[in-house]
């Protein structure tokens, strides 16, 4: 029995929620990485965030992949978590948490591109202005305080792994066919940690793995994949209730709130640049997304996302 969409009402409060916690999210794991290397941490959020899934499934229905949807959730973990993960974590490590959203800011934008090359999307003018004015944005992020033009090698390692989730994205709407997004989420989950054991053992093995012996790093780990399970189902449910174009709106949000967290939690300088980037990241998703809002495509809301 399908159970009933929340209002739209209930819908933006909680994609406002999902921003919150995403920039919140943004802060713990630059904080986390005092204490853990980055593919542990990384190895260590999956299989937490997966516990907590498995533990929510005996209370939620579940489909039984096919074989075309288990290559399809080899294909979506693999960019996501043997090209994201490790790469956004070890990018935080010579970046910021600011910079770091920002830059993921971006992932909507570079997804509607993605879809243009590979599966042939018209890309109208508006969309084209508006991935123009987010990269610009970026552009203006990652050239903050510098006397010369050029990134950091950690931005460098951001930029990839937003690429790697972007990607991760467009096999979402085919799983979403028939599988439910808990049902997604949970396998990908799986799946994804199967695909970081080894990356995690191999860090081990070269002895270069980190692990906190403080007891409260691991209590934010926790919190961390608390708010990352949270959040993954407040926006997916956002999504199918106001469409994915307007929902992709809120995925913009992040940034400004983990530019303030940045500085009250860790000390992170905000600077001017940084604040402007924001902004043209914003009226560059805005744009994007304009022509989406004003005629919304059937069935938008259920791809999954």
């Amino acid at each position: 029995m399908p159970t009933a969409l929340p209002s739209s009402k209930s819908a933006f409060i909680g994609l406002f929620a999902v921003t919150v916690l995403w920039g919140i999210s943004y802060v713990l794991s630059a904080y986390l990485l005092r204490g853990f290397s980055p593919v542990l941490l990384s190895f260590l959020r999956i299989l937490v965030t997966g516990l907590i899934l498995l533990a929510i499934s005996r209370a939620q229905p579940l489909q039984q992949p096919t074989r075309t949807e288990w290559l399809l959730l080899l294909a979506s973990s693999f960019f996501f978590t043997f090209i994201q993960q490790p790469l956004y974590f070890l990018g935080l490590q010579y970046s910021t948490a600011a910079n770091g959203a920002l830059i993921y800011a971006v992932a909507p934008l570079a997804t509607l591109l993605l879809e243009a090359i590979f599966f042939r999307v018209r890309l109208e003018g508006r969309k084209l202005g508006g991935a123009v004015l987010g990269f610009s944005g970026v552009l203006a992020i990652v050239a903050s305080g510098r006397t010369a033009f050029g990134v950091s090698i950690g931005d460098l390692y951001l930029i990839i792994a937003m690429l790697g989730f972007s990607i991760s994205l467009l096999f979402i709407p085919r799983l979403s066919q028939r599988l439910s997004a808990f049902t997604v989420n949970l396998y990908s989950t799986l799946v994804g940690g199967a695909l970081m054991l080894p990356i995690a053992a191999g860090e081990g093995m070269l002895g270069k793995l980190e692990a906190s012996g403080e007891g409260m790093m691991w209590v934010l780990l926790v919190v961390a994949s608390l708010l990352n399970v949270l959040a993954g189902w407040w926006w997916t449910r956002g999504v199918a209730v106001v469409g994915a174009g307007t929902a992709s709106l809120f995925n913009n949000l992040p940034p400004f709130i983990a530019l303030l967290a940045g500085y009250l939690i860790l000390g992170d300088a905000i600077e001017v640049t940084q604040f402007l980037g924001g902004f043209i990241i914003l009226a560059g998703v805005f744009i994007s997304n304009y022509t989406w809002n004003r005629k919304p495509e059937a069935g938008v809301g259920k791809s999954g996302l």
